[in-house]
């Protein structure tokens, strides 16, 4: 599948902190919430674009927004992927290669 000239989307999430010493632990939450709801879409993070997280003060809280970048590839084929870098798709971690699954002893 060629990755190149895909049309690149942006994912986005507002919301309110009222904690500042939760910022960075929500951060990644919502980062993580973002790529999973994108993956059940078909949708893959282009990790060569970092996603945006701003925060300001509003006199009680910190308004966030946060924005994701991803390109589509099918729902099918962005449950194998993590991600995509410079055109190239980044293998999940978990996924076993068919030379290890051929490789274990029958049992």
């Amino acid at each position: 599948m060629i990755i190149a000239h895909k049309v690149i989307k942006k994912f986005e999430l507002e919301g309110e902190i009222y904690d500042e010493a939760g910022i960075p632990r929500i951060k990644e939450q919502h980062i993580f919430m973002i790529k999973m709801m994108m993956k059940a879409k078909g949708y893959l993070i282009r990790y060569d674009i970092d996603p945006d997280f701003t925060i300001m003060y509003n006199g009680k809280s910190f308004d966030f927004k946060l924005s994701i970048y991803g390109v589509f590839v099918g729902k099918k084929k962005a449950q194998w992927f993590d991600g995509v870098d410079h055109n190239r798709l980044v293998s999940n971690s978990t996924q076993k290669s068919k030379s290890e699954e051929h490789s274990w002893p029958a049992a």
